[in-house]
């Protein structure tokens, strides 16, 4: 990975993401209409949340950085991980979150 000096919060923002981890199907059909969504159940016990830092040369790319059950915690760690987003250099956040298979 090419080292790059400059603060962190210069090329990353963090962000907590839903996840639904359920099987269950996101639409259903019907006869008089092209499609529906299917009605909404309990989602909270198949959901994680994941944090995740986007790029901001390329806001398509997210990296995640962790997953949590519950959503206080996800954004009490987002919290804390951006305060070391503008204290680290973009070199030493990629080092200390980004897994090692990332390029």
């Amino acid at each position: 990975m090419k080292k790059i000096i400059g603060s962190a919060a210069d090329f990353y923002r963090l962000r907590v993401f839903a996840i639904d981890t359920t099987d269950g199907l996101d639409l259903e059909w019907r006869d008089d209409v092209l499609y529906r969504r299917a009605p909404s159940l309990e989602l909270d016990e198949d959901q994680r949340y994941e944090v995740q830092a986007i790029t901001l040369d390329e806001e398509e790319r997210t990296t995640p950085l962790a997953t949590f059950d519950d959503p206080a915690e996800a954004h009490s760690w987002m919290d804390e991980v951006e305060l070391e987003l503008a204290d680290l250099t973009k070199s030493d956040f990629e080092d200390r979150y980004f897994p090692e298979s990332e390029t």
